[in-house]
């Protein structure tokens, strides 16, 4: 097994705790899904007590760390130039409709720059995490971006946006869960991403994954929290992702 920082050791004792709420709630769903009123409300009761769970568990051993979070958003503490950024659930309308592909997204900055990222999916128990200089790992095994460099082989994940305006340029997916799209391009299962306007929370994590298991990714922190343009891919394909979206 690779040797992970203090950090990272809290962030994932913090995923696996709050995983405990998601897994139970997820249960839960199936009966909601028939009632007339729907799951809704008790989706929103989820998010917030995930996001409750991992904000005091992080807070525990660092409590000087501030905080970005989708749910609450930013909380100052003492030490302002290092940040928590948290999506308690990616993909919340795939668990709202019972559908189990979403997942927990951590990640840290430190003075601007993304030191470690951690995307857990409790429902398939994978763990996905990268530390600066230190590669990209799933469950403890190495990964790395795919080798593809022909287009046609390549499989690419956006949003409907994306989807709407590119295809069939492309062989795209559009999987409701941008967090896990970008972990699953840090391990080549797909080739690349692409997505506009989305929001810190969401691409922090995945973006470190992407760089540490040998991928290319843009800038994203030139744009505001909340309106991200993201491009992310093998480093074959990357510069023909972004000639076939140049209009998007």
């Amino acid at each position: 097994m690779n040797s992970i920082s203090p950090n990272l050791n809290i962030m994932i004792k913090a995923c696996e705790k709050a995983a405990k709420v998601i897994i139970r709630d997820f249960g839960e769903i199936e009966n909601l899904q028939v009632s007339r009123k729907g799951p809704k409300d008790f989706v929103t009761k989820t998010d917030m007590r995930v996001e409750r769970i991992l904000i005091e568990e992080l807070s525990k051993s660092k409590k000087n760390y501030s905080f970005i979070t989708e749910e609450t958003g930013k909380i100052l503490n003492k030490n302002k130039n290092v940040f928590w950024i948290i999506d308690p659930i990616d993909g919340t309308t795939n668990f709202l409709h019972g559908i189990p592909h979403f997942a927990i997204s951590v990640a840290l900055q430190v003075d601007g720059e993304i030191k470690i990222g951690l995307i857990y999916d409790p429902i398939k128990n994978e763990v996905f995490y990268a530390e600066k200089n230190n590669g990209a790992f799933v469950n403890n095994f190495r990964v790395r971006v795919s080798k593809k460099s022909n287009l046609n082989d390549c499989l690419f994940a956006s949003n409907s946006e994306g989807i709407k305006s590119i295809y069939p340029k492309l062989n795209l997916r559009n999987t409701g869960c941008a967090a896990l799209d970008l972990a699953y391009v840090g391990c080549g299962r797909l080739d690349g991403y692409f997505h506009d306007k989305i929001n810190l929370w969401d691409v922090a994590a995945g973006k470190i994954i992407i760089e540490e298991a040998g991928g290319k990714v843009n800038n994203i922190h030139n744009y505001k929290i909340d309106r991200i343009d993201i491009r992310a891919g093998n480093p074959d394909i990357y510069e023909k992702m972004l000639k076939k979206i140049d209009k998007f």
